[in-house]
Order: C-alpha cells, then structure tokens, then sequence
C-alpha cells in the first residue's frame, strides 16, 4: 500500500515462461498489495508458473491481442479496488524495482500517470534496442509533442502507473486490442487533461524479451500517426 492506497500491479503475459520469474522477484511485495497477471492463451508454461509464483492469474481461452490483454488488466484491477495500478511487462525488459517510484509519484497528487522512460535513462540502444526503432522513437515523439503540446521524452514505453480515477475517465475498452492501445490511452489521458510525470527507466534488449519486428513496427508507426491526428483535429476543435 501506498500512502494508504491500494496498489495493484498488473502483468500482460504472453509466453513470459522464461522471464516471468525474475520479474516478479523484483517487485517490491513489502509495497504491492496485489499481482495481477493476464496471460493472453500462452503456448508454453507462462500460467502454471504463474499459479506457482502464487500470482492471481486470468487466462484468455484465445489470444486477444497486446491491447486486449491490457484490457483485462486493468478491468480486474479496478474491480478489485486498486487505487494505483503499474502495469509491467512480465519479460524482464523493464526495471521492477522501480514499482515504489512509480506509485509514489502518483500517490502524491503532482501526477495521474507515470511513464517509465527508457530515453531518459539514456541507455536504450546500448541496451540492445534496434537502431531503427530508437530513431521510430524519437522521431513520432518529438512529432507528437508538437501536435499534442506536450514536452515527452517518449510515448511508446510499456511501463506505465495510472491513478485509478484515468482508467475510470478514460473508455479503454473502445480502444484498439493491437499494439497501438497504449498510444490511443496515452492521447486519450492528454485530451482529457490528466498530468504525465516520467521516471528515468533502464531498459534490456535479449532473445526472450517480448518485441514487434520492423514490419509490425511500421503499421505500429502509422497507427501511431493516425492516432495522433484524430486526436489533434479534436483539439483544435475546442
């Protein structure tokens, strides 16, 4: 618990047998009130370790996508009064030692999201990430600020802190099931006029982290360019 509020953290999974583990072992459990993990109809052993690590663990019968995982996350967490809800990817990539930061900054009121920035940190490409999506990164980010009016370092990491009161404004569940959900939720935070805070997160690029191949990554780019129109036309319109 937080500051006296409920955090939940929650765990998208897809074929995370071999990283899910270390994941789990380095959140801080003296802080986390609940682990959630959605496994998104796995093929290897992703939800019977996650029964043996004890996680209270939802399986969808067919795989429903990024986004459609995320979906169910955050529905199970709400209805199980989180207050603060970090979702993480269970495939190592992301620091979960930085769980407690994450939440702190919410729970003190300056922010309704926190992102955990791999930009920030400064190491993404020596951590491994492609040299293609580093340039994707910066380039649709430094775009996006100028069509959203905002200074991020970055709009594409999946280490995320919501406040419960976002993910009851925001209709998330009308969004996209595919990669593109964590954009549309970010822009939809922005439009609505929620404050963003980034924490400095390093980031680890290896064979079973969890990661979108370059043609996913363009249909992810153009989704990402048409997202962010839709929602600059709505704001020019207010």
């Amino acid at each position: 618990m937080i500051a006296g509020r409920k955090l939940i953290v929650v765990l998208p999974a897809y074929q995370a047998e071999k990283t899910l583990e270390r994941t789990v072992s380095e959140i801080p459990r003296d802080l986390v009130d609940e682990i959630l993990l959605v496994d998104d109809a796995s093929k290897d052993h992703t939800v019977e370790l996650a029964l043996r690590l004890d996680l209270e663990t939802f399986v969808h019968e067919k795989n429903l996508g990024y986004g459609g995982n995320q979906k169910t996350c955050y529905r199970e967490a709400l209805k199980r009064g989180g207050e603060i809800i970090v979702m993480l990817h269970p495939d190592y990539q992301y620091s979960p030692r930085l769980v407690g930061a994450m939440a702190h900054m919410v729970a003190s009121g300056h922010y309704d999201i926190v992102l955990g920035s791999r930009v920030l940190a400064q190491n993404a490409m020596a951590g491994g990430m492609p040299w293609y999506k580093y340039a994707a990164n910066r380039g649709l980010t430094f775009l996006q600020n100028i069509l959203m009016k905002q200074k991020l370092s970055e709009y594409h990491t999946g280490y995320r802190a919501f406040s419960r009161r976002v993910l009851e404004a925001i209709p998330f569940e009308k969004n996209s099931n595919d990669f593109i959900f964590d954009n549309e939720i970010l822009c939809e935070a922005i439009e609505a006029g929620f404050h963003i805070g980034e924490i400095s997160c390093p980031a680890r690029y290896f064979p079973e982290a969890s990661s979108i191949n370059f043609r996913r990554s363009v249909v992810y780019a153009l989704g990402v360019l048409k997202n962010t129109l839709r929602h600059t036309r709505f704001r020019s319109r207010r």
